[in-house]
């Protein structure tokens, strides 16, 4: 099964506002980027779709190590998921859970692969990181130019 190591990460320009993700794909010597934008949309949702769009993109199933800076998404997908199904995608305050629509892309993302979560601190040095947010980035730039 191939190795591959994932940075994701997600930005917005006000919260909500335009959002960027992007996402920085290792395997080997041969390295892919990605990144896209949504017009209103908040930043846990560009985490999350960081993470989607990295894991629809591998073509065969993987072992993952996927990087991200976001607690939400880190926590989220190894902590909190379970519960979510098991009330239904209720929270603990039995209020619908947000970004339900993401999350269970997300788990369908995963299927096919072992994916290992991994919680790297944003803005402090990471190679990896720092190049998933420059490609979140530029997933806002993408709106800018198409909506000009």
């Amino acid at each position: 099964m191939k190795q591959v190591i994932i940075y994701t990460d997600g930005a917005c320009s006000g919260n909500p506002g335009k959002g960027g993700w992007g996402a920085w794909l290792r395997y080997g010597d041969q390295d892919r980027e990605l990144c896209g934008g949504e017009a209103n949309t908040t930043n846990n949702r560009m985490e999350l779709m960081g993470a989607i769009q990295a894991l629809k993109a591998l073509k065969e199933p993987c072992k993952v190590q996927l990087y991200t800076d976001s607690q939400y998404v880190q926590k989220g997908i190894t902590e909190w998921i379970v519960g979510w199904k098991r009330n239904g995608w209720k929270n603990s305050k039995k209020e619908p859970v947000k970004n339900a629509d993401l999350w269970q892309d997300l788990l369908a993302a995963c299927a096919t692969h072992e994916v290992e979560w991994k919680w790297v601190r944003g803005h402090n040095g990471d190679v990896g990181n720092e190049r998933a947010d420059a490609l979140a980035r530029a997933g806002i730039l993408t709106l800018s130019k198409t909506s000009a």
